[in-house]
């Protein structure tokens, strides 16, 4: 079960069938066994198109119509579900506020923006039929580490003001640590090796898998407190640096 309002991400290697999953949940793969249900009511039940404009779905650098405007992106819903194209721009206006854009680039074309702002884009159609279930395949993985770090933090920002159920797909273990309320680790063949909180993950390990995935095995995430001449900084099994305490943290 995912629970509302929290994010549950499906994290495993290339090919595990992570994406199929998702796809599953709003019918752009079609479940040959086994049942989804949303709110009590099976999905089969509903008319795929009109579950699909139900749910809000992001995908690397959004997914964007190149030949549409910004505006004409994030408005595509909307408009498809029978809302003015004046009113779908202000909301497209108001959505880049919420995503951290300039309404400058409103009448922009996709070639026109950054990997980062085609993605806060994507997240801003995502959201603008405003969607209970917010589905995001591996939205992040063709942008650089730093721009990469600043969308995972917008997307703790938005999930803090926006309390959507997300659903996100990574193949990256701290990532999936970094956003999940809920964790499910995938082997081979979509097969659930564990679920829990990450807290939950770490700490104890269901099998020798999910302890190698997350690194447990190797004492990749053994990590031990460093005295520095400018604080107290926290190191890993090899050594290197992971972080600092802030000084209320750091022991006399």
């Amino acid at each position: 079960m995912l629970p509302a309002h929290k994010t549950t991400v499906f994290v495993g290697s290339s090919g595990c069938g992570k994406t199929t999953l998702l796809r599953m949940i709003n019918r752009m793969v079609e479940p040959t066994a086994g049942t989804i249900e949303i709110d009590g009511e099976s999905i089969l039940g509903r008319d795929p198109v009109q579950l699909r404009r139900s749910i809000g779905y992001v995908m690397q650098n959004g997914g964007l119509l190149p030949h549409h405007t910004v505006a004409d992106n994030v408005a595509t819903v909307p408009v498809l579900n029978g809302v003015s194209r004046t009113a779908a721009r202000e909301r497209a206006l108001e959505l880049l506020d919420v995503v951290g854009l300039d309404r400058s680039l409103v009448d922009r074309y996709p070639h026109q923006l950054s990997g980062g702002q085609q993605q806060r884009v994507g997240d801003a159609r995502g959201l603008a039929a405003d969607p209970h279930i917010l589905l995001m395949d591996e939205p992040f993985g063709a942008v650089d580490p730093i721009v990469r770090t600043e969308l995972q933090q917008e997307i703790i920002r938005l999930q803090r003001d926006l309390d959507k159920t997300v659903v996100f797909v990574t193949h990256d273990i701290d990532e999936a640590f970094l956003l999940g309320d809920q964790v499910v680790i995938l082997e081979r063949g979509a097969r659930i090796a564990q679920v829990g909180s990450p807290s939950e993950i770490i700490e104890e390990p269901a099998s020798d898998f999910v302890a190698q995935f997350i690194g447990a095995d190797r004492g990749r995430r053994a990590l031990r407190l460093k005295r520095t001449p400018h604080g107290v900084v926290v190191v890993d099994r090899q050594g290197r640096t992971q972080g600092a305490l802030q000084d209320e943290d750091a022991s006399p």
